[in-house]
Order: structure tokens, then sequence, then C-alpha cells
């Protein structure tokens, strides 16, 4: 069973006075990506199709994200109706695609899968957390809440699954804090590009992917502020398997948060320069 249905979402609540415009578009392009776990779902059994159990949790994971892209979706055809949801994802699938013939985790082992899916829901979680603080619309702001909540548990999923794994396959913390922080790098890869190309970006328009990324990014960064950082901090901190200090972790989620907003302000800069 899902943690929560679409239907128990207060859609009488809307309020179109209180949308942010810039927030519309990630939005949409959070929609698709949300219900394109889809594939992740049959690149995941094909590592993992050893574990049946696993193959039940996968199902039921890929479920809630569907659930996710599905809620996200008809808020943003709420706030701007001349949007089509199904079209939209139609056009994104058509566009972005991962391989799925392989039957080998790209992490190199199994354990790395889960400390970079772990990552994934780090991101994830943190994300609309923040973006529920930051929305004023009533409605956004309780899907959002939701969502973050669902992403929070499939981190401890991961997680745990990972310390499992571990236990046969020894990972240093150093391979780890790669595997970790290149999941992070990766956020900025094609998928987020090409989701908001094909959302956002009219038929015709060649895709950029430095144009798009930027356009996503420069408003999506801005959303973050300390106390978000430093939950993603402990999180990644415990995939990696190394816990400093409460000193320590509030001084790197202040480093973290400066290079967020030193990057976020080159991206308004590159905003700017298409405008």
């Amino acid at each position: 069973m899902k943690h929560w249905d679409i239907e128990q979402v207060n859609w009488d609540k809307f309020d179109p006075s209180l949308i942010d415009a810039d927030i519309v578009p990630l939005i949409k392009t959070a929609a698709v990506v949300e219900r394109n776990s889809v594939d992740y779902t049959v690149y995941l059994t094909n590592v993992f199709g050893h574990d049946p159990e696993l193959t039940k949790l996968f199902r039921k994971w890929e479920d809630e994200e569907v659930q996710h892209g599905e809620t996200l979706g008809r808020w943003a055809m709420m706030a701007d109706p001349a949007w089509d949801y199904q079209e939209s994802y139609k056009r994104f699938r058509n566009f972005y695609k991962i391989d799925l013939k392989t039957d080998h985790s790209i992490r190199g082992s199994q354990a790395g899968e889960f400390i970079a899916r772990a990552m994934v829901e780090v991101g994830t979680s943190s994300y609309y957390s923040a973006m529920a603080d930051y929305v004023k619309e009533p409605v956004l702001k309780e899907i959002c809440r939701r969502i973050a909540g669902d992403e929070y548990r499939h981190y401890k999923l991961f997680y745990d699954y990972a310390k499992l794994y571990l236990k046969s396959q020894k990972l240093s913390r150093l391979q780890r804090a790669r595997i970790a922080l290149g999941r992070i790098i990766e956020s900025q890869d094609d998928e987020l590009a090409s989701a908001f190309h094909a959302t956002n970006e009219p038929h015709g328009m060649p895709y950029n992917h430095k144009r798009c990324i930027a356009l996503y990014m420069e408003k999506a960064m801005s959303l973050y502020k300390i106390h978000h950082i430093v939950r993603v901090v402990n999180m990644v901190c415990k995939v990696i398997g190394w816990m400093p200090s409460e000193k320590w972790q509030r001084y790197l989620s202040k480093l973290i948060l400066m290079i967020i907003n030193k990057q976020q302000k080159a991206y308004t800069k590159q905003v700017l320069s298409i405008i």
C-alpha cells in the first residue's frame, strides 16, 4: 500500500493567487522526473534480480514515485491549464532514456548502487522540504511535505540495504564518498535538463543542456537555507560512514551553502544572458 493517496490531498484549498510563477516550471520538470522511476525500477530489478523481496520493494517504491509525478502533474495543470502533463511526459520519454539492458550496477557493486540510490533520496527529500518551506500556495505546500516524507523513508530503505550489503561487499569510506559525491554531481546531468526542456520549452526549439540546466538551477538552488543543508550533511555522512561532530557538520553545511549560493549566482548570470 502507498503511504498516502492522491485523493487525500486537499485540492479544494488550491489558491491561484498564491502561485509563484517561477516555481511552476520546476514543478513541471519534477513531475516527469518522478514518474520516470518506471525505468529505474527495470534497471534495479536487473541488478538485484536474484532477490524477489527486493523486487517487491522496488515495485512499491515505483508506485510511490509515480504517484509523486501524477500529483505534481495535476497541480501543475491547475496552475497552468494550457499545459498537458501526459503529453509532456511522453515527450520526455521519447527524448531521454537510460540503459535498461545492463544487469550490473554502474556503481561497480550492489552496495555502491544502494549508496547512490540513498543519495538520490537525500537530494529529493531536501529539495521538497525546501520547496515546502518556500511556497505559499497551500496545496503545493501540502504536496511537497507529503513527498518529502516519502523520500526520507526511501532514503532510510536504501541506506539500510546499503549497510546490509556492505557487510559482504567491503567499501572503504573513501570509495563510499566517491560514489556519494559522484551521484550528487550527476544531479546536473541530462535528466533534469532534458525534463525541463520537454516540459517547458516549445516543440521545435533545439535542446541546449547549458541553457536548460541554468534555467532550472537558477531558481531551484535559491530555495535552500542552512537548516536544509545541515540535514543533507547529516544524511550524507551516515551513508559514507563518517559522522563528524555537530560543530564540524555545521561548518560543512555553511561551506556547502556558500558554494550553492555562488553557483546559483553564476546560473543567474547565464539566465540573464539568455534573456
